[in-house]
């Protein structure tokens, strides 16, 4: 049998499979055709959009879309509802998809495209189908959770973005630490049921079969809370003590077995961090040590309202989400080789549910306020609308006050919080451009919730360049390529330099070729001007001096 996996792209509460980010779903489906015997390809939703969509000699089409909780996209785009009835509309065999949510919210029109859509484990039916003929919807074993997810690493080595700027999102846990309670009323997560979790020695095998298909940069997510992770309280406590020792190795065998670029984390329950202080200084020491530096830890606060908090079983109070920031910021908030800080916390909010009101708005303002007051670092706050997809929920019935809100967090917390993260002059290392639009380019940095950069001219895009920030809005940085080399750069490249202004770079360009800085130099009359050539302007090879 041959058969297609085509990767419409995951994005939920634990997971993320946009690129660049590979998702272990995408994966786990490949490597169960592959066990079952079936001759395996892989495809993105992007390639088919540019125009790959011979499907033709195929047996089976595997469709694997789970978007809970979309985002704005710099690049690659989930597939639409759509696109994914045109695609299914012109392949002949069989189709089986993974959509991730309830069928019942699914619109007729896409059901009516699949042969199946499963609602368990999207490679254990395929394997069951390609090994026995029948499709069975079930969930994977352990056995088979590591054994597919090892032979699948081989796909990411066709992924359009191998070689460049592909993350691949390896697996910890599956489930919700907090599942006897039924954790937050509005996540999928506690749904699994009770926790399983993987051997230190399955993940490290995994890690070892992506290094092989050329991957290096990783992220350790599709999980509830990192510092959870082996906990021998899960199941009797709600903030289980951390397992330090269980933590530290994993981490550090991760850094051992790949050596990777980029190496980050994603979820942690702030709640279990402030309960646990001292497990977790110690975990985020080893958070430092071995993993690269712009990480972040998001912490699913959805709301500083405690009726909200209590009508819908959230993770974490108010207080115990900033005590958490606190100790965050003890260890993270140093600048690492990036130029950001080794790790840093950020703040989910969800809006529209239950219990919510016009004062639940000003109590999440009033939070990130005393966050700024305090001095404290959010490297990002993520405010979204609830996606009825476990339970249904009023949503935002405030919509006034929810504007205003985001309207606020943007102008009076994002704007000062970058503007304290990245002052002027700070230097962002390793901004990979991808997308130009008009006269601006815009990059960013390979990782985990990486920060917008953009550049206020035309730049070569699919380049790995240092960046130095000259300003700051509510949710990105404008910065300009460092060095900016005087003989070659354009007439917007010199402009944009503070303090060059469209005199001096017409003068630059009249007096090109420089073999001496010192040639250079004598252009600016002005200290400052000169002060912020010597800081961004090069001749060719020579070094700023």
């Amino acid at each position: 049998m041959r058969a297609l996996v085509l990767d419409g792209y995951t994005d939920e509460p634990a997971c993320l499979g946009v690129p660049p980010y590979i998702s272990p779903y995408a994966r786990l489906a490949f490597g169960a055709l592959a066990k079952a015997g079936a001759e395996g390809h892989y495809r993105t939703v992007d390639q088919w959009r540019d125009g790959e969509d011979d499907f033709s000699g195929f047996d089976l089409l595997a469709v694997i879309r789970r978007v809970a909780v979309p985002g704005k996209y710099l690049r690659g785009m989930p597939a639409s509802d759509k696109e994914l009835i045109k695609i299914c509309g012109s392949f002949k065999g069989l189709k089986v998809a993974s959509l991730g949510v309830d069928e019942r919210r699914l619109s007729d029109a896409l059901k009516g495209c699949f042969d199946h859509i499963v609602s368990e484990d999207l490679d254990a039916a395929l394997f069951e189908l390609v090994s026995n003929g029948a499709l069975e919807d079930r969930r994977r074993g352990q056995e088979e959770w590591n054994s597919w997810l090892e032979a699948g690493a081989v796909i990411s080595s066709i992924h359009p973005d191998a070689g460049g700027p592909l993350i691949a999102e390896v697996q910890m846990y599956r489930g919700c630490v907090r599942y006897i309670s039924g954790g937050c009323k509005f996540c999928v997560e506690p749904l699994s049921g009770e926790v399983v979790f993987r051997e230190p020695k399955d993940i490290l095998r995994e890690v070892a079969a992506l290094s092989d298909a050329g991957v290096r940069n990783i992220r350790l997510g599709a999980q509830s809370c990192v510092f959870c992770y082996k906990s021998e309280d899960v199941g009797m406590s709600e903030t289980p003590r951390p397992n330090v020792a269980a933590i530290e190795s994993l981490l550090k065998g991760v850094k051992e077995t790949m050596r990777p670029r980029v190496f980050h984390l994603d979820n942690a329950n702030p709640a279990v961090i402030a309960s646990h202080p001292e497990e977790s200084r110690k975990i985020l020491k080893a958070i430092v040590e071995n993993c690269t530096s712009g990480n972040v830890l998001a912490f699913g606060l959805e709301s500083a309202d405690p009726k909200v908090a209590e009508a819908n079983n959230l993770n974490a109070s108010a207080d115990q989400t900033i005590e958490a920031v606190r100790i965050v910021n003890e260890l993270g908030r140093v600048v690492g080789p990036s130029g950001l800080p080794h790790v840093l916390p950020g703040i989910n909010f969800v809006c529209g549910l239950e219990g919510e009101s016009k004062q639940t708005y000003a109590l999440n303002l009033q939070f990130l306020q005393k966050v700024v007051d305090e001095g404290l670092l959010l490297r990002r706050i993520n405010i979204r609308q609830v996606v009825p997809y476990r339970a249904d929920s009023p949503g935002v019935r405030h919509r006034k006050e929810f504007e205003k809100f985001k309207r606020d967090v943007r102008e009076q917390i994002d704007q000062p919080m970058l503007e304290r993260l990245l002052p002027s002059g700070s230097i962002l290392r390793n901004v990979r451009t991808e997308l130009r639009e008009g006269g601006r380019t815009f990059g960013r940095q390979v990782g985990t919730y990486p920060l917008l950069v953009g550049l206020p001219y035309a730049f070569e895009i699919g380049m790995d360049i240092d960046v130095a920030i000259i300003g700051c809005g509510p949710r990105s940085v404008t910065g300009i390529a460092n060095p900016t080399n005087a003989n070659t750069a354009s007439m917007a490249m010199l402009e944009a330099i503070p303090g060059i202004g469209r005199r001096r770079a017409m003068a630059i360009m009249r007096k090109r070729p420089f073999d001496d800085p010192e040639d250079l130099w004598q252009i600016f009359d002005e200290e400052t001007a000169l002060a912020s050539a010597r800081s961004y302007l090069v001749c060719g090879d020579v070094e700023r001096s």
